[in-house]
This record gives C-alpha cells, structure tokens and sequence, in this order.
C-alpha cells in the first residue's frame, strides 16, 4: 500500500471510531462535547495512530486489535493541543486552520474539553482493548509519555526556557519529551498489541522518539519558513517568542540535516525486526516526516 494510502486509511479508521466511541455532539453536557469534538475532528494528520497501526501491522498484529491505542494517542494529542493554545501558554489563536477550541468556546470551556479528552483516551483503552491483560501496559505506556516524564513535562520546560539563550542540549530535552516521547509511545503500544518482545518494544520506541525528534525538528523549521495556509496555525510565533528551537540553535540548514539523520536513525533502529508490510510503512512515515521541510 502506498503511504499516503496508508496514511488516508488510518485517518479514516481512527476517526470513524472515535466519533463512535465518544458521547453525541448534542449529549449532555453538550458544550463540552461540542468544543471536545470541535477541536478532535477539525482535521489534523492522525500521524501517532498511523505509527501505531503501522508498528502493529509490522509484527503481525490486526486493525481491530491498535485501534483502541490509536484513538487514545489521537485524544491525549488533541487535548494537548487545546492546552497548548491557551493564552496562559502559547497563547494562539489559529490550530488546524480553524480558530481555536478557547477562542470557539472560551477559555474555561476549552481547558474542561482538553481534561475530557484526555480521560476518555484512558477510558478507551480500558474499555476497547480486546486482550484486558495488555491494559496495563498500554496505559502505563501512554501516561508515563504524556505526563511528568514526557509532554506536560516537556511543556513546563519549554516555557522556562523562553528567552533564554538558545542551548542545542536544552532544545533536545524539551523535543524529546515534547513530542518525541509520545512518538516512541505510538511505536510502543502497536508493538505491545501485536505480543512484540521486550527486544521489538525497545527498537520500536527507539524509532519512534527518533522520528519524534525529526518531526518536532522540521515543526521549529516550518515554523520559520511555511505560512498560516500550510501550516493550519500561527507561523513565525516560535521566534516572536523567543523559544527554544533547532532552527535558533544551528539555523534551518543545520537543522534540516539533523531532522534527515533522525530519520536514518530511526529506520536503523527497525532492523532487529522481522520483514513485513509495517516496516516499509514505519520507514515511510519517518521519510515523509523530513519530507515536509525540503
């Protein structure tokens, strides 16, 4: 299958299966469940679900079985976003080419429909998951990624570092858990649905957080170089703000660079693993993932 096939497969699965699982637009209470699916269904690439999917394809694992990880990588993301926006953080007005969720519904809305989706990921993942005796791990998995130790973690450290002078081993510790975390946890997860070995889980987060890295990488990039149409959200506001990017620490072509060694490193990660149809689509991803920046 071709990838971006692939790619318009899994968005389409992940999306028909989260507006099944999650409550009506018009449930109670329905501003809530409007903003949450305002925010959830206003586009995006589904690219966590699509790694996930694609690292249990690789190892033989079903559709039916990563689905419940999919959509919750997909709702601890898309409320990661809504926080992110918020005026106490970056404080944006633009996400997925739409105004955003605070902006829409208001400020304290917006924070509620961010908690919401983030507890229905796990709700999810205990409910759906087909074999209960792997819920423990694709929890502990998805939340060790998302809290303290990765994103919200990451979050904290980004907005200490505002301002101050651009450090590549400060910019690498916040991008690494920022976003690369959740990328080795979509890896991860596929792999632990599948029945992957304690060796394939361990190759597979090290793909993911090194594609993670490279994405976030070619973000800072684009933030520089691509505009509001392409992007879906606010360009340039990396800099106006001061943050702590690649691109401020070795300039764009430097970093252009290391988002494509990333990538290498990523598919050489995939090596212990036998051949399969995920594994040409987990190194797809990884290309198409640099791709963006050239």
């Amino acid at each position: 299958m071709a990838l971006q096939d692939f790619l318009d497969e899994s968005r389409r699965l992940v999306d028909a299966t989260l507006d099944r699982w999650l409550p009506a637009a018009d449930a109670e209470p329905r501003r809530l469940n409007e903003a949450a699916r305002y925010a959830l269904f206003a586009g995006g690439k589904r690219l966590r679900p699509a790694v996930a999917r694609a690292a249990c394809r690789a190892l033989g694992g079903s559709d039916e079985d990563v689905l419940p990880a999919c959509c919750a990588l997909e709702l601890v993301h898309t409320y990661s976003l809504i926080h992110d926006d918020l005026p106490a953080v970056d404080d944006d007005d633009l996400r997925r080419g739409q105004p955003t969720c605070h902006v829409r519904f208001g400020e304290a809305t917006a924070i509620l429909a961010g908690d919401a989706l983030q507890t229905e990921a796990f709700r999810i993942l205990a409910e759906h998951t087909p074999r209960p005796e792997l819920v423990a791990d694709l929890v502990t998995e998805l939340a060790r990624a998302a809290g303290i130790e990765g994103m919200v973690g990451g979050e904290v450290a980004d907005l200490e570092a505002e301002g101050q002078t651009p450090d590549r081993d400060r910019v690498e510790f916040i991008h690494n858990r920022k976003t690369a975390a959740l990328f080795g946890a979509a890896a991860t997860m596929g792999g632990i649905v599948a029945g992957a070995s304690q060796q394939a889980r361990e190759a597979l987060r090290r793909y993911g957080r090194s594609m993670g890295l490279a994405f976030q990488i070619v973000d800072d990039v684009l933030d520089e170089t691509g505009d509001a149409a392409t992007l879906g959200k606010s360009p340039g506001k990396d800099r106006r703000a001061r943050k702590m990017t690649y691109p401020a620490v070795a300039g764009i072509d430097a970093s252009r660079q290391a988002a494509r060694e990333l990538a290498a490193r990523a598919a050489e990660a995939l090596a212990v693993l036998e051949p399969g149809g995920g594994i040409e689509e987990l190194t797809g991803i990884a290309e198409y993932v640099v791709s963006r920046a050239q």
